[in-house]
């Protein structure tokens, strides 16, 4: 591996960098590339938690289904993120009551937290075992300053649905989370290994009779009563599409005005002693967030690592895709690991990764139809909280597909605002960025100064 591809932290031995991040090999029965013209009843672009769900819910409804994936199974956002089934507590509801008012804000809580039993039951269904640890999400606090904001973002939650409760500082110590955590909300989800879960869907896929190819770029696409799908050694020709290819949506031309492919990154530690584990505490292991404006996320694997994920966001010029390393971002969440686990100086690091989820203005889903026929069917905008809701996604739209809007999938629909040309848009992302680093940096300076006069 060259120099490029590892990251250097001080004191610590150089990283290696994960291409196909920290979850997922490329798999054993790698499924053929697309050779000659194919028909079916739809074709679906993208093999991630979206692709592979909706692809599995159309097939249970009887359709033929064609689905075209550009690497791998997982290969995109779904098998890169931190592994945090999660329902509406990940997301600001102030936001999203201010941009859509009380009745269609308590429809979108709806759809994420509905979100989650819906994965819960797929894994029974599927006999998908991904180390899934249903013990609850915590959005912790690392500083008092934070609670007033963490309560009334809880409290409007609820009004508007969430079943979310808060968690003290006696309860957090008695239940052995980490001392960095002061409070937090609490809502029902885990963590699981995102790798081990989308392989179990696409082994059910393949089983289901899924008409798969990947190693299959998507060229070009025509629009019209039937939809016809270009690749480099062949094509695929249906009367209906679902573009489910997030991020990389605007590469294939499409949403480019709608939303940005951001890139988030990871570190995975090497695993935790026995005695580093029973001194850590954390029974539960919940999967934990905080509340900055761009957020940590913490968590222990079924291996005996621990992951943290974002602090610092990234993206590249013109929306692209590129699959390279974050080095500043990896040494932000080096520097949070050693300031949440003080007791953890010495624990290593194993590797890193980035990968890019998509992003609205406004954060919230991006969902709809499109195309002369409105016979093209897209789902984007996750934001980073994809993993429930993009498998939920699939359910919806199949049953759309299927001739039966549901209740809930109208109720989404909304005006997304339209992003700006560049090079207006790097740098209106660029100044949203360092905000957010500005005020997060105010938070974590006062921790630290906190812990310098208990010190």
């Amino acid at each position: 591996m060259n120099a490029g591809n590892k990251a250097s932290f001080g004191g610590v031995a150089p990283l290696k960098f994960r291409s196909l991040g920290g979850w997922v090999e490329p798999p054993a029965d790698l499924q053929p590339s697309l050779e000659g013209d194919v028909k079916a009843d739809v074709i679906v672009v993208g093999a991630g938690f979206a692709g592979l769900s909706t692809a599995l819910e159309l097939r249970a409804l009887g359709a033929q289904v064609i689905l075209l994936e550009q690497e791998f199974a997982g290969f995109g956002a779904s098998g890169r993120n931190a592994g945090y089934l999660l329902g509406s507590m990940g997301i600001e509801y102030e936001m999203f009551v201010k941009r859509l008012g009380v009745a269609q804000a308590t429809q979108f809580v709806r759809f994420y937290d509905e979100a989650v039993p819906y994965v819960e039951g797929r894994m029974k269904t599927l006999g998908i075992d991904c180390d899934y640890n249903p013990s609850g999400v915590l959005r912790a606090g690392i500083h008092l300053s934070q609670e007033k904001r963490l309560r009334q973002n809880m409290a409007l939650g609820q009004k508007l649905g969430a079943k979310t409760r808060f968690v003290d500082s006696s309860e957090m110590r008695a239940r052995g989370i980490p001392p960095a955590f002061l409070f937090a909300a609490e809502q029902c989800g885990g963590t699981l290994n995102p790798g081990k879960y989308v392989g179990g869907l696409r082994r059910a896929a393949i089983e289901a009779g899924v008409k798969f190819y990947e190693r299959t770029p998507l060229l070009s696409f025509s629009e019209g009563s039937s939809i016809v799908c270009k690749t480099a050694h062949g094509s695929a020709t249906a009367p209906v599409m679902v573009l489910a290819a997030n991020a990389y949506l605007p590469q294939l031309g499409v949403l480019r005005n709608k939303v940005a492919a951001i890139r988030v990154s990871a570190i995975e530690t090497q695993p935790l002693s026995p005695q580093q584990l029973a001194a850590l505490g954390w029974q539960g292991r919940e999967g934990i967030i905080t509340p900055h404006y761009t957020m940590e996320s913490h968590r222990l694997t079924a291996h005996g690592t621990m992951v943290l994920t974002v602090k610092k966001l990234g993206y590249a010029y013109g929306s692209k895709t590129p699959n390279i390393p974050d080095q500043g971002a990896y040494v932000a969440l080096e520097q949070v690991l050693r300031a949440r686990y003080p007791a953890l100086h010495d624990l290593g690091i194993k590797h890193c990764w980035s990968g890019y989820v998509s992003g609205a203005y406004d954060f919230l889903p991006v969902l709809g139809a499109m195309g002369e026929k409105q016979n093209i069917f897209y789902t984007a905008g996750c934001s980073g909280h994809g993993l429930g809701t993009q498998s939920f996604i699939g359910l919806l739209l199949a049953k759309q597909i299927n001739g039966r809007t549901p209740e809930l999938l109208a109720a989404l629909h909304h005006k997304t605002p339209s992003m700006l040309p560049e090079p207006l848009q790097w740098c209106a992302i660029q100044s949203a960025f360092a905000a957010a680093k500005l005020m997060d940096d105010w938070i974590d300076r006062k921790v630290r100064k906190d812990i310098a006069i208990k010190g």
